[in-house]
């Protein structure tokens, strides 16, 4: 866990989020699926004006009324309790009943006509023999209100079929104008400034884009009886403005590393011009050499502080402004330089740098091996040992105060490649090994494929040992910031190696006569053409382990 004594930014808590419940009505529409929605009032103290699904606040009478509903045996009682205030919410606003008679057929105008929606919902329902149908409501997501609100709720996004007979009918105080749509009509509308719309919404809407008619929707959130998806949104800034972000997206870990609180003050820019703070100890200066392999270009890494001095990770090319800005950044006190490997793009400024210092920093990292191509030689001053501990001190008003970087021997991208872990605040400098957004190339015969598997393996044991809650790439944004997500990002990347080798392997049994020309343009079919030669060099790393492993022919 970070530091708090590095956080950048004094912390404050958010507001505390109140339980709520909101209900997708569907129905097929021929085509696809529409939903139901809804303008907010104006005035709401909550998205005023933005389109929204049915739903509202949960009170004590919808968790008291159990014996009125039916459910599924599966159906736990938070989320019958869940049901239940969506199918009184949707009665309220839209004047829309989900509720069955004794005879199992589904209330209609003449039920609804009967009730009166500003008094107590199931107690009428029980006067007039009708039972909510919460058994045919099932979750679909579970959404957080992001921690920046003033207002902040903790809503489970429901779906349900639109009972055939009914239609809505808007109380014209909290919500107005219903209307059925379609999920993409409803997204074209809203980026061409019609529909407003917030997050969560257009985030649900894209979800329901994969499908093509209720019932697909309704079985995936029967199979499980859990949400598809939770998420509780951050914001950065990009351009100046506000951007929001939900786990999965490139920029989630870096908000959630740089502010846990949720505070909007990070700015998302990708720039070279000066240092990035993602920590009081920890500052990112991102090289101007973007690119097809680089993304938006190589991250250099300060590790310190002014009292401590810095340790800087991968100066990254020799490019003399990107040097000079990470020397002045570290107010010349650059105690180590490390280069986790020796590729063009991370070690060639090591030497340029050092002798910008004038006490002469040594350059860390291990030899480039005998395998790596011409551009890619690299000599330490001193080579790094697997499990070794690079340690600065400093002070600060607490006291003293230490970093401490560990060193792991991690081949596979290269034959000399080596991560960092910063013990102190959980996280972990990966280099190439591990990228934000995209995999790294494994190029033989200096990238090994079976080797960089065995890395991730101990990478990922590394992160259960030491708490490690965030990864920092040599490329993109940091990684991580949720439910185990540092962890969880190395086995998916494992995964969908071995994804990959196992379609390198089909294509090659079909076609054994093949070459690898022939084999990268079936086995990388999910990948443009244009970046076929590149896959060409892992799919090169993927035969040879197959070949190793599993020889096609005797």
């Amino acid at each position: 866990m970070v530091r708090p004594s590095q956080l950048q930014h004094p912390q404050r808590t958010p507001v505390t989020p109140r339980p709520a419940a909101t209900v997708l009505l569907l129905r097929d529409a021929g085509d696809g699926i529409e939903v139901l929605m809804t303008r907010r009032s104006m005035t709401a103290s909550f998205a005023p004006g933005a389109y929204v699904f049915p739903g509202g606040g949960i009170d004590a009478l919808d968790s008291a009324s159990h014996a009125q509903a039916r459910r599924r045996a599966t159906q736990s009682d938070l989320h019958l309790t869940q049901a239940i205030a969506a199918i009184r919410e949707s009665f309220e606003e839209l004047g829309v009943l989900l509720a069955r008679r004794n005879d199992g057929s589904m209330a209609d105008h003449s039920d609804i006509a009967a009730l009166d929606r500003s008094q107590a919902f199931a107690a009428q329902c029980a006067t007039q023999g009708l039972t909510l149908a919460a058994d045919e409501v099932f979750v679909l997501a579970h959404w957080i209100t992001d921690r920046d609100l003033a207002r902040r709720f903790d809503v489970p996004f429901l779906v349900a079929r639109m009972p055939e007979g009914q239609a809505p009918v808007a109380d014209e105080a909290e919500q107005f104008e219903p209307v059925w749509v379609r999920p993409a009509d409803a997204l074209k509308r809203h980026r061409e400034g019609q529909f407003f719309i917030i997050f969560p919404t257009i985030r649900t809407l894209e979800r329901l884009l994969d499908y093509t008619e209720v019932d697909a929707v309704l079985q995936a959130c029967a199979a499980t009886e859990q949400p598809l998806w939770t998420s509780c949104p951050r914001a950065g800034l990009l351009a100046g403005r506000e951007a929001r972000f939900m786990e999965g997206d490139l920029p989630y870990g870096e908000l959630a590393l740089v502010c846990p609180d949720g505070q909007i003050v990070h700015a998302l820019d990708w720039q070279s011009e000066t240092q990035v703070t993602l920590l009081k100890n920890v500052q990112r200066l991102t090289a101007p050499n973007p690119g097809a392999m680089t993304g938006p270009g190589t991250n250099s890494y300060l590790v310190g502080d002014p009292t401590a001095g810095y340790i800087v990770i991968d100066p990254g090319p020799a490019d003399p402004e990107h040097l000079e800005k990470l020397w002045r950044a570290a107010g010349g006190d650059i105690r180590m330089i490390v280069c986790s490997h020796s590729h063009p793009d991370h070690s060639p400024g090591a030497q340029p740098l050092q002798k910008l210092c004038t006490n002469r920093p040594l350059i860390l990292g291990l030899p480039s091996a005998p395998t790596a191509r011409q551009h890619s030689q690299f000599t330490p001053d001193r080579a790094l040992q697997n499990q070794e501990l690079l340690t600065l001190k400093g002070q600060a008003l607490e006291g003293e105060v230490t970093h401490t970087l560990k060193v792991v021997h991690t081949p596979g991208h290269a034959a000399n490649h080596l991560c960092l872990l910063l013990l102190e605040d959980g996280l972990l400098f990966s280099g190439d090994h591990i990228l934000c957004g995209s995999t790294t190339v494994i190029d033989p015969p200096d990238g090994d494929m079976t080797l960089y598997l065995d890395s991730l393996d101990l990478l990922s044991t590394a992160c259960t040992r030491h708490s490690i809650e965030f990864i920092l790439p040599a490329h993109g944004h940091v990684i991580g910031g949720y439910d185990g997500e540092a962890a969880a990002a190395i086995t998916r990347l494992k995964t969908h190696r071995l994804q990959r080798e196992a379609k390198i392997l089909r294509v090659m049994q079909a076609s054994p006569q093949g070459t690898l020309d022939d084999w990268v343009t079936l086995a990388y079919d999910d990948v443009p053409d244009r970046m076929w030669p590149v896959a060409k060099r892992s799919l090169m790393a993927h035969v040879a382990r197959i070949e190793a492993n599993l020889p096609l022919s005797d």
